[in-house]
């Protein structure tokens, strides 16, 4: 088998790897570095994360059990640093020997950082990753002003993401048009009225010279001498091909590395794909034309000569602060262009159409952009429109009849999904072949709205026109545990309990599976759902759970894993500080840090070294890395403040030792809070109580991560006996109806609070969710005790032969 090395882990390379898989699944041994600690993930949708409309579980592409599937050796948080082109091996800045026989190059790009005074300050940072994002919603809780430098989609995108979180955002943008090279000066003045009236402020025609403070940033000052206070900036002015290694390694460098029309480099066997490949003089930093880089060269590596790449044109579908803009070709007149424009300025809507000798060349569509695809179609075709009149060019705007919503005028080699270049043929024959019913199963089976997602409107009209009188609209839009299948999250449920499933395979034959072993998405549900359904005969199916549930153990970002211990409510020994600091000693731990969640973290412990650790700690798992109760905040309480009102420690240890180790569907958070001060942010935890006199308030659905939101009030009681009964028919309730990794926040806005009011209020309804607590509660054993005593669960997850790396957002 040969050997297949790719460096870099994001869209471009990934999707190569998933061409070759096709073609040739059994013909290489494919070994994987990313410079990243996660595995392969949709950084299209970084925004809608800024925005707090998503979180990065949502965006992963392709999870570490796919990469573990396939036979794909992982190596996250670990960058090639240098190419042997002599030898044919990679070398790795964390000091690993890989051979190749053939190698794919897929660094992709890094955020252009102006080279100015102050840019290495505090406070500075691109638009490129998930840390990036990261470290602006950090910056949005400590600060109020931000300065977004540059006017272009990342840009406008980031600034929206700020102003979401609360932030003052002034945008600076050194042309006179923002989004200059997508949109010409009409549609750009539109889209900035629009974007002032959500709360940009734009700085135009502002060249930045100068980052002010001393270490933290401070401000900007411009060329004309004019400045602006700032506590963060966000530099979204472009992207540079990250060629370094390539660059060090001997490999012909110009802007990008440049490859031929087979994506071949200077260098044989050596390939390059992505943000860092220039071709003929273009490097792309678009999807689209990445994902077609990525099929010609999984063909041309498999050995088959196939269509070479021939450079791309060009469409860009967006949508910028709720905005839809649609731009290809070429967006100014010269003279040797006529236009076509309808500018409707009351709608905010603004079309132009471009022609130069009856012959569409330029497209820019602001506000409605439904006719995009067949515009796009009459452009890259250069279709002959002398026949027609301007009217006919725009009959959807002009008459309000079906245009490219008429799905059976749409030609089969019309693009429908512009981002993963999947036309109107490629999906009616997938609905046909394979028998597809729903939007989830053609996007599973032909990655047709898998990226950005805007096309599944259309996709959906295709699934409908394909189907005919067999179309069930309800059914087709439901939402199914995964492509695998067309069942609902509440389908399964009841199909379990009817047909007396047991285990995961069972589940995945008798419903029928579309793909026999599952994926990573529903394999993970099914056993959550048939251990919450059965409650004391089921055997957790461990390999069907998420990594980190797997190895019972937060993976960081260097490979290395956590180990917290459980400390009841915050609550610790000196016994117990004792037992960590050893232990901490005598396995040269490089961290040992307070989390946030008032427990002590032992960080970049070695896999091997983790069941002998926790046995020598004697200590419960805190389940740091769990979808299951994590911790129980809590203040010191009536004994010792002398604002408190209410034995918050107390309560704290009782909720904490009844409801460790519970699967539930996502992670849960609890704090008490001993007056309404607040001390252990019981307010905006999945579950809050709050001590007042005479008793405990109980808020729910509180989340204190991207997406903030303060918990809703339940009820008030008046005892602790209360409390833990109230609670504990609350989480089963959750547990039993929510969707699998979805939080409380989603839940009860999904179901509604007052109809969870009214379920918990039914005394009799209480006391039966109480008692399936009870029972499931029965069950758990010490997941650590178990691993401890059982060489097998020791051989297979902690072995040191085993090679298990990459991250899980936590």
């Amino acid at each position: 088998m040969k050997k297949l090395v790719m460096i870099g882990n994001g869209m471009a390379g990934v999707r190569t790897i998933e061409e070759i898989l096709k073609v040739a699944p059994e013909q290489f041994k494919i070994t994987i570095f990313g410079q990243e600690p996660y595995p392969n993930y949709n950084r299209i949708k970084l925004s809608n994360i800024l925005q707090g409309d998503t979180n990065f579980e949502d965006i992963i592409i392709n999870p570490l059990d796919w990469y573990k599937e396939n036979n794909i050796e992982l190596f996250t948080g670990d960058a090639v640093t240098k190419i042997d082109v002599e030898q044919k091996r990679v070398i790795s800045e964390q000091g690993r020997v890989v051979e190749y026989d053939e190698l794919i190059i897929a660094t992709g790009s890094n955020s252009f950082i102006l080279p100015i005074p102050g840019a290495d300050k505090i406070g500075v940072t691109g638009f490129r990753d998930i840390e990036d994002c990261e470290m602006m919603i950090k910056s949005s809780k400590q600060y109020k002003k931000a300065v977004v430098i540059g006017g272009g989609l990342l840009g406008l995108e980031a600034a929206r993401g700020l102003l979401n979180l609360g932030m003052q955002v002034d945008v600076v943008h050194l042309m006179p048009n923002l989004m200059e090279r997508q949109l010409d000066p009409i549609a750009s003045s539109l889209l900035k009225t629009e974007l002032e009236s959500q709360g940009m402020n734009f700085l135009m025609e502002k060249e930045t010279v100068e980052i002010l403070g001393d270490d933290q940033v401070k401000g900007l000052r411009f060329k004309d001498g004019s400045e602006v206070e700032a506590d963060l900036v966000v530099m979204a002015i472009g992207i540079k091909s990250n060629t370094q290694v390539a660059r060090d390694s001997g490999i012909y460098v110009n802007r990008g590395i440049v490859v031929n029309d087979f994506m071949e480099t200077s260098v044989p066997h050596v390939y390059a794909v992505g943000e860092c490949a220039e071709h003929r003089e273009i490097v792309y930093g678009l999807v689209a034309p990445l994902y077609e880089q990525g099929k010609v060269l999984a063909s041309r590596i498999c050995g088959n000569v196939g269509e070479p790449y021939q450079g791309s044109v060009t469409g860009t579908q967006l949508k910028v602060a709720g905005v839809d803009l649609f731009s290809a070709g070429e967006i100014f007149e010269d003279g040797s262009t006529k236009s076509i424009m309808v500018y409707n300025e009351y709608d905010g809507v603004y079309k132009k159409i471009l022609t130069r000798n009856n012959v569409i060349v330029g497209v820019v569509l602001y506000g409605d952009t439904k006719d995009s695809t067949k515009l796009y179609r009459m452009l890259t075709k250069k279709e002959d429109i002398s026949g027609m009149t301007s009217i006919s060019v725009l009959q959807s705007e002009c008459t309000g009849e079906g245009g490219s919503d008429d799905v059976a005028s749409m030609p089969n080699d019309e693009l429908v999904c512009g981002c993963n270049g999947v036309t109107k043929g490629a999906i009616v024959e997938a609905i046909k072949t394979q028998g597809l019913t729903t939007l989830d199963q053609v996007s599973h089976c032909t990655n047709a709205g898998r990226s950005c997602g805007r096309c599944k409107p259309m996709v959906s009209n295709i699934l409908a026109y394909t189907l005919g009188d067999q179309f069930d609209a309800a059914a087709a839009q439901k939402t199914s545990i995964c492509g695998c299948t067309t069942i609902s999250r509440e389908e399964l449920v009841e199909e379990i309990k009817a047909k007396g499933l047991t285990s995961v395979k069972e589940v995945m034959n008798v419903l029928e599976w579309n793909n026999e072993e599952g994926c990573t998405k529903c394999r993970p549900a099914i056993n959550y759902y048939l251990g919450m359904i059965h409650m004391d005969e089921y055997k957790d199916d461990r390999d069907s759970r998420l990594v980190n549930e797997k190895m019972h153990a937060n993976i960081q970002k260097d490979g290395t894993y956590s180990v917290v211990p459980r400390m009841y409510g915050g609550v610790t020994t000196a016994a117990d500080l004792k037992k960590i600091a050893e232990v901490a000693e005598k396995y040269d731990v490089p961290l040992v840090k307070l989390t946030g969640g008032q427990r002590i973290g032992l960080f970049g412990v070695k896999k091997e070294d983790l069941p002998q650790m926790w046995e020598e700690l004697d200590m419960p798992s805190g389940y740091a890395y769990g979808k299951t109760l994590r911790t129980v905040k809590t203040c010191v309480g009536a004994q010792f403040c002398r604002y408190g009102t209410q034995d918050s420690m107390s309560l704290g240890i009782e909720l904490e030792k009844k409801f460790e180790r519970l699967d539930t569907p996502h992670k849960v958070k609890m704090g008490v809070s001993a007056c309404p001060r607040n001390c252990s942010e019981a307010g905006i935890k999945d579950i809050g109580f709050v001590g007042i006199d005479g008793g405990w308030e109980i808020y729910v659905a509180g989340n204190g991560g991207v997406d903030l939101r303060p918990g809703d009030l339940l009820c008030t009681v008046k005892t602790q006996e209360e409390v833990m009964e109230l609670t504990g028919a609350y989480l089963q309730y959750y547990r039993e109806t929510a969707n699998y990794l979805e939080r409380t926040s989603k839940w009860v806005e999904r179901m509604g609070l007052e109809h969870v009011k009214e379920v918990l209020a039914d005394e009799a309804t209480r006391k039966a969710l109480n008692e399936r607590m009870d029972q499931t509660l029965r069950k758990y054993i010490e997941p650590w005790n178990e691993a401890i005593q059982s060489e097998e669960i020791q051989d297979k997850y902690y072995a040191k032969r085993m090679i298990t790396v990459g991250s899980e957002s936590k």
